[in-house]
C-alpha cells in the first residue's frame, strides 16, 4: 500500500485483525521507506518477510529522533515537532511530513473518548508550552480550540483571575468545559483559588518542567480532585514523537484509540513482552505515523492489563525528563 491508502484505513480499523494486518503493512512500507528504521532493522539482522506478528516488529529506539531525520518517503517536512528540556538537553525532532493526518488522529482519538469537540469549550492552561516553539501539544490545542467553536476558548498564561472568571461564568451555564493544563500550572491555580466544579473536565498533561518538586500521580491527583471538587482527574498520554494520544479517565488507566497500541517489553531482553499486569518498557505502535516511524520503544515503563489498558509507572534510570504526563516515581 500506499501513503494515501494507508490513510483512508487507518482510522477505520475496529478490530484486533485489521489492527494486525495494516500494521504488518506498515512496518513493511517503513521498513523500505524509511533510511533510518531501515538501517536499524538491517543491523539486527532481521529479514522483513519473514515477520509475521506484531511482537516480531523490531522498536525503534525513540533516542534515534535526537539525533536522526527520522521520516518515511521523501516528501516535504511541513512541521517540525520539538520536545521540551533544559538548556543544553539534546531535543527530540519529529519531522512531520503530513500534518493533516496529525489533525485527523487527535480530532477523532478526542471524539473517540469525548465525544464532539464543539461541545466543549476548551481552555488551556500550558505556560511552559506556550513560552517555547514546535509544541506538538499547542497545536493539537490551539487546533481543538479553534474547532470547538466557541469564542470562550482559548489559552491561558498566567492570568488566573481571568480564568477562573469565564470557568464560573461557563459553569453556570452548564457548559461542558475541557480544561487542559500542565501539572505545575494547575497547582498554580489552587494556590489561589479553590472551585467546586460540575460540568468542567480536568485534563492535566503532567510533568513540573522544574518549576516544581515532583509528586507521584496519586498526591498530585488527590491535590487536584479536592481543589478543583471533581471526582476524576483525567490525563493524556503522548509524546513529541507520536501523532497519536492516550486517554485516562481517572486512576492513571490509560486506553488508546482503535490506530494505537502499547505493548510491555522485558527490561532486560528488548525482544521479549510481558504478560497482562507486569511491569516493563513500553512499546508504542502509532499507525498514524505512517510518515515517520510507527513502533517506538520508549523510556517510559508501565504496564499492559488484559483488556488493552495501560498504565504509566515511571521512566528508565538515567533518561531525561521530558513529554507529555511523565509523573516522576
Amino acid at each position: 500500500m500506499n501513503i494515501a491508502e494507508f490513510k483512508s484505513k487507518i482510522f477505520k480499523i475496529n478490530d484486533s485483525d485489521k489492527f494486525k494486518s495494516i500494521a504488518l503493512d506498515v512496518f513493511k512500507y517503513q521498513a523500505k521507506h524509511n533510511l533510518v528504521y531501515n538501517q536499524f532493522i538491517n543491523y539486527l539482522n532481521i529479514d522483513v518477510d519473514k515477520i509475521q506478528e506484531l511482537n516480531e516488529i523490531p522498536f525503534m529506539p525513540i533516542e534515534f529522533f535526537k539525533s536522526h531525520e527520522v521520516v518515511s518517503g521523501t516528501d516535504e517536512i511541513k512541521e517540525v515537532f520539538l520536545s521540551s528540556g533544559t538548556t543544553g538537553m539534546q531535543q527530540s525532532k519529529h519531522f512531520v511530513s503530513d500534518t493533516d493526518i496529525y489533525e485527523e488522529s487527535y480530532l477523532k482519538g478526542f471524539e473517540y473518548f469525548y465525544g464532539n469537540i464543539t461541545d466543549y469549550v476548551v481552555l488551556g492552561l500550558l505556560p511552559s508550552y506556550l513560552e517555547r516553539n514546535g509544541s506538538s501539544l499547542i497545536y493539537m490545542v490551539d487546533d481543538l480550540i479553534k474547532k470547538s467553536g466557541h469564542k470562550e476558548s482559548g489559552f491561558y498564561l498566567n492570568d488566573y483571575d481571568k480564568l477562573v472568571e469565564n470557568i464560573i461564568r461557563l459553569e453556570n451555564r452548564k457548559q461542558k468545559i475541557l480544561l487542559v493544563g500542565v501539572s505545575f500550572a494547575l497547582l498554580d491555580l489552587l494556590d489561589e483559588y479553590n472551585l467546586d466544579l460540575r460540568y468542567t473536565t480536568i485534563m492535566e498533561t503532567g510533568g513540573m518542567k522544574g518549576r516544581r518538586k515532583e509528586m507521584v500521580r496519586e498526591e498530585l491527583h488527590e491535590i487536584f480532585t479536592q481543589g478543583f471538587g471533581v471526582e476524576m482527574i483525567h490525563s493524556e498520554y503522548g509524546m513529541t514523537e507520536l501523532l497519536s494520544q492516550g486517554y485516562s479517565k481517572g486512576n492513571g488507566i490509560f486506553n488508546c484509540p482503535p490506530w494505537m497500541k502499547i505493548m510491555v517489553r522485558d527490561t532486560e531482553d528488548p525482544f521479549s513482552y510481558l504478560s497482562a499486569g507486569k511491569s516493563g518498557g513500553i512499546n508504542v505502535i502509532d499507525l498514524a505515523n505512517v510518515n515517520s516511524c510507527s513502533f517506538i520503544a520508549t523510556q517510559d515503563l508501565g504496564r499492559v492489563y488484559a483488556n488493552e489498558s495501560f498504565e504509566v509507572i515511571g521512566r528508565f534510570d538515567n533518561s531525561d525528563i521530558r513529554g507529555c504526563n511523565l509523573l516522576v516515581l
